[in-house]
């Protein structure tokens, strides 16, 4: 079980954007609301040091001394994600390059590129000066480093700086350009290479550039962010020992290593958009317009359970600790459309994170500006000054914490989902199919186990992390490692596996002996074809479940035993003991009927839930949620145990939290 921490309200501020007069009203302000951690500093490079090497600490000093006033604690961000102008100019080859061989230009954010060694070593000044100067004050309870680290398709940059440490790269791995040659297979038309200066990057080719190439490319773009993180971490930890350091990471965000940058961060956080992302989550116009104005049901949820494993990889799952660092409140400015939460949403979404494990969910941001991009973003208060809906959301979720004594406590979850990076990077590499999304893929098999009252860890591809497991799901799975496939076999728990599943080496090509690869020593069977289908047409099972837009053809040992068959009979579902494989993707109702029959072969128990309804449990505290627009009544859930608050006919976007005996 984790380390027990009083859970709490946050909010995101920008005292540079405000007349000094207005500060300490604001923080009395988010005294009242229950607010006790503030974020600050993570855009405020130019109000920082406004000319090179000339520093204007006097109103930030001011700023953190305001809120330490009011016993407000203080996040201070480092401000690498927005260098000045004067930086740029000084350096123009700093900035990054689109995938189309254009430079991207100043005049909003993250316009770097993480490869150039010139901005690293400005990013190093600034945030030495900066822990020096704040590392020990009292007020400081965490540091952030940077902001949403990719945002704005960010990661990888086709720049002079990135081909250069790319090929520097690829030196290191392979040692040789023949053994890079055998690795991507580069006897393939015509394009081995001499040496490692001969190497581009895979962008601007006439056709698809080789998949190996990009996938070593996403890889070096992705260790590119954990250097460029891994320098601020050294350097906050040298003057500022004591204090714990997080980054915010994004939701529906793939395109680097979040685990790998999460070794170097003592907590993991992130920025929940429901409404926002809804667009995102799915093509059912049905459940868009019954979602509109609360988001997906298991979204958030999911993002919750990733970062929540993030934040436990540093120190193990003993210390492992991770936030909400930025919770809409409000309509937002980004999305195709923009509505408002709907009445109830803002203290849903709270309650959910909380019911997680987060220690602090933060609200984006106090103040809704009425200059500059984010003008028509809705934050606690109005752009005047005056409160909006969400500050007074947040006086009654701050009065429920204490009044329920409520701590992040998650314990260890008896169901594993894998979920890998370089699996959803391979997919995107080599889809095979418009529409195959690794994260859609994984998303199915989450919902699932949601609606079935189910509590999930999502996990890394890692011994470690499935052992002592009763049920581990690794669909999509795009390479596996022997060490993971004995964790598997020792583990005693029900597995399923596919589709895609061990189908590719690490160097991206078919798996030897056919797929799944060495998950065949778990189940003796292989792949031998597979086709992608377009949206209108699916692959019926016999008994009424289907496919859709994935199958695969399977050859099975004589101690396999079928499941499922397509209509047109070739073997879909096969199982071998606890281990199962499906061959194929499968559409919303299929995955609920599956996952609902390995529960049960796990020895768990499914629950039937409402549509709209999700549970989760955090320590002793049951917690109970409704997504939809009906009240549901849903005392077959109380069990045995006390209301805390909240009705056993639950409202729409009603929460209900029950203390287990």
């Amino acid at each position: 079980m984790s380390t027990s921490r009083k859970q709490t309200l946050g909010v995101c501020y920008y005292p540079e954007h405000w007349p000094e007069e207005r500060w300490a009203i604001d923080a009395g302000m988010m005294v009242e609301a229950g607010i006790t951690h503030i974020r600050i500093g993570e855009f405020a490079w130019s109000r920082i040091e406004p000319e090179p090497g000339h520093y204007d600490w006097g109103w930030l000093d001011r700023a953190i001394e305001t809120l330490a006033a009011h016993d407000l604690g203080v996040v201070l961000g480092t401000p690498t994600a927005t260098p000045p102008k004067w930086l740029v100019d000084s350096m123009p080859d700093m900035l990054a390059v689109g995938a189309d061989g254009k430079t991207r230009g100043f005049g909003s954010r993250r316009h770097y590129c993480f490869s150039h060694e010139g901005y690293r070593r400005a990013c190093a000044r600034i945030v030495t000066d900066l822990a020096k100067r704040y590392g020990r004050h009292p007020a400081l309870v965490a540091w952030q480093t940077d902001n949403e680290y990719g945002c704005h398709d960010t990661v990888e940059s086709y720049s002079k700086a990135a081909l250069e440490g790319f090929r520097d790269w690829l030196a290191q791995k392979y040692q040789s350009p023949d053994a890079l040659n055998r690795a991507w297979g580069n006897v393939f038309w015509s394009m081995e290479y001499r040496s490692f200066d001969e190497v581009e990057l895979p962008n601007l080719t006439v056709t698809e550039a080789n998949p190996a190439h990009v996938m070593d490319f996403q890889r070096y773009s992705s260790d590119q962010v954990v250097a460029f993180n891994r320098l601020q971490t050294e350097i906050i930890r040298t003057y500022s020992p004591e204090v714990p350091i997080a980054h915010n990471f994004m939701g529906r965000f793939v395109a680097f290593d979040h685990y790998a940058v999460s070794r170097d961060l003592d907590i993991a956080t992130w920025d929940s958009y429901p409404i926002g992302f809804l667009d995102r989550d799915t093509d059912d116009e049905e459940n868009k317009r019954r979602y509109l104005g609360v988001g997906d049901p298991d979204n958030q949820a999911f993002h919750h359970d990733l970062y929540r494993a993030c934040g436990q990889i540093r120190n193990g799952e003993a210390e492992g600790r991770w936030w909400v660092m930025e919770q809409q409140p409000g309509p937002v400015n980004w999305a195709p459309w923009n509505p408002a939460p709907f009445p109830g949403a803002v203290r849903l979404w709270a309650w959910e994170a909380f019911a997680a494990g987060a220690e602090v969910l933060s609200y984006f941001r106090w103040r809704q500006p009425s200059f500059a991009q984010e003008q028509m973003h809705e934050a606690l208060l109005l752009p005047n000054g005056e409160p909006n809906e969400a500050y007074e959301a947040c006086g009654r979720i701050s009065r429920e914490l204490d009044r329920i004594g409520a701590v992040a406590q998650p314990e260890r979850a008896e169901i594993a989902l894998v979920f890998d990076y370089e699996s959803a990077w391979a997919w995107k590499i080599q889809p095979q199919g418009r529409d195959f999304d690794y994260l859609d893929l994984v998303m199915r098999f989450y919902r699932a186990l949601r609606q079935w009252g189910m509590s999930v860890d999502i996990v890394p591809p890692q011994p470690q992390a499935v052992s002592g497991r009763k049920l581990v799901l690794l669909p999509g799975l795009f390479a596996g490692s022997d060490a993971l496939v004995d964790a598997l076999a020792a583990s005693g728990a029900a597995i399923l596996l596919g589709p895609r599943t061990g189908s590719k080496t690490a160097d991206f090509s078919i798996a030897d002996g056919l797929p799944p690869g060495p998950f065949r020593r778990l189940i003796d069977m292989k792949v031998r074809r597979v086709e992608s289908l377009p949206p209108f047409v699916d692959v019926p099972l016999q008994g009424g479940c289907r496919f859709d837009g994935w199958r695969e053809f399977l050859v099975t040992g004589a101690d396999v035993e079928t499941r499922r068959v397509s209509a047109d009979g070739h073997a879909a579902h096969v199982a071998k003991g606890r281990v199962h494989y499906l061959g194929g993707r499968p559409d919303a109702e299929t995955t609920r009927v599956i996952v609902g029959e390995l529960l049960r072969d796990a020895g768990l128990e499914p629950r039937e839930l409402h549509r709209d309804i999700r549970i989760r449990d955090n320590g002793d505290i049951r917690y109970v949620f409704n997504y939809g627009p009906e009240t549901v009544d849903v005392l077959n859930l109380v069990d045995t145990g006390s209301v805390l608050f909240g009705e056993t006919q639950l409202a729409p976007r009603g929460v209900l939290a029950i203390r287990k005996t």
